[in-house]
């Protein structure tokens, strides 16, 4: 987990000009905050500059080589290095990813069946379209949420603000004038009162939650209410959907093409995308499949999958078209995650200012409503 991991220390007992060339280092050395050293966006790059390279006619291990000598950072060069250290050392590349725990079952079982076939060339290009893919999935989630969460908490500001300033001030003069005051406006100041108390208990707990998120989320219990959670949300549920899906179609489909058995290629799917709906359904359609059924029978009755996929993959299997009708499917779901992306962001904007404004007007009514009761006070 997380906060920052910096990769070298500096020995203040080094004379001063070692301490500078320590220094110097130290400032040249990879940052990681929050996520995994050799993340989706690494993997994008390592498999599609290394299926060009080798495309290109030179050997696996000058490849790696070669790669190496174009990183800027020390620990990729030496990641690299290692790798080709294996490589000299008989292993075979699959065997190397195999032991490293940066690469999953799923990129391994993929480059041992490209060494086996003689097609390693396309099982890379194939990897390298799937972190792609998968990292476009992911930006256009986070370009589609960035404005509405901006929007969001500015106006959460502003609530707080009134809440924290402006109701305190009207509740010192309906008390001063001893004004009755009605249920929503008593609402309203427990609510400032309960800001002014914990509030900043409130601020460190939420901050707390996100600084330990990662922590919070491995425990495969928050873990499973998570995802189930968010595929509950209108609309958002939707849209996690459709990229789960895209990448669930593409990793079959690359599977497919490398002829590995539809069996096997659920199992290794599963262990590949962690998402606890689309993996209790695979879990269900391995035992389905394995006492008979066919790949569409064991689809129906799983709600992350759509009457769509069922159907088109028994045309698939009556066909023997598996890998082109996943392909087809993996297009699909693709634009779908792209056009709800935009229209996500189109929506969320205004609904959160009707919701906001919502709140607003009903702090401003429930400090105006005794003013009435007050002027009668006065006036009396």
């Amino acid at each position: 987990m997380g906060g920052f991991k910096l990769e070298q220390t500096i020995n203040t007992n080094l004379p001063k000009a070692n301490k500078q060339d320590a220094f110097t280092k130290l400032m040249q050395k990879e940052v990681t905050l929050y996520g995994s050293f050799f993340n989706n966006k690494k993997k994008e790059h390592f498999y599609t500059e290394l299926s060009v390279l080798l495309k290109a006619g030179i050997h696996l291990r000058e490849a790696l080589q070669l790669m190496s000598e174009m990183q800027k950072k020390e620990k990729l060069r030496d990641f690299f290095l290692a790798i080709v250290e294996d490589l000299d050392s008989g292993q075979s590349f699959s065997e190397i990813l195999m032991a490293r725990k940066d690469f999953t079952e799923y990129e391994y079982y993929s480059v041992q069946i490209g060494e086996e076939s003689g097609n390693l060339i396309k099982i890379l290009e194939e990897l390298g379209l799937f972190f792609t893919k998968k990292n476009e999935q992911r930006r256009s989630l986070i370009n589609a949420m960035t404005y509405p969460i901006i929007i969001l908490s500015t106006a959460v500001l502003v609530v707080v603000f009134m809440l924290r300033m402006v109701v305190p001030m009207f509740e010192d003069i309906f008390r001063q004038n001893n004004v009755e005051l009605p249920a929503i406006t008593l609402w309203i100041i427990a609510v400032s009162n309960f800001i002014e108390s914990y509030g900043l208990t409130v601020l460190l707990l939420f901050g707390s939650l996100i600084a330990l998120r990662k922590v919070i989320f491995k425990n495969p219990k928050i873990q499973r209410w998570k995802d189930y959670f968010l595929l509950r949300i209108p609309y958002v549920g939707q849209f996690i959907r459709s990229v789960y899906l895209a990448q669930f179609t593409q990793a079959v489909a690359l599977l497919t093409s490398s002829k590995v058995p539809m069996l096997n290629s659920l199992q290794m799917v599963k262990r590949m995308i962690i998402f606890h709906p689309l993996q209790d359904a695979l879990a269900e359609m391995e035992k389905s499949i394995m006492q008979g059924s066919s790949l569409h029978e064991s689809i129906k009755g799983h709600k992350i999958f759509d009457h769509k996929m069922a159907s088109l993959v028994k045309v698939a299997e009556e066909t023997n078209q598996t890998e082109y009708i996943f392909e087809r499917l993996n297009k699909q779901y693709a634009l779908e995650v792209e056009q709800k992306s935009k229209l996500l962001s189109t929506i969320m904007e205004p609904l959160i200012i009707i919701i906001i404004g919502l709140f607003v007007g009903i702090i401003l009514v429930s400090m105006y409503l005794p003013m009435f009761k007050l002027s009668s006070v006065l006036g009396g």
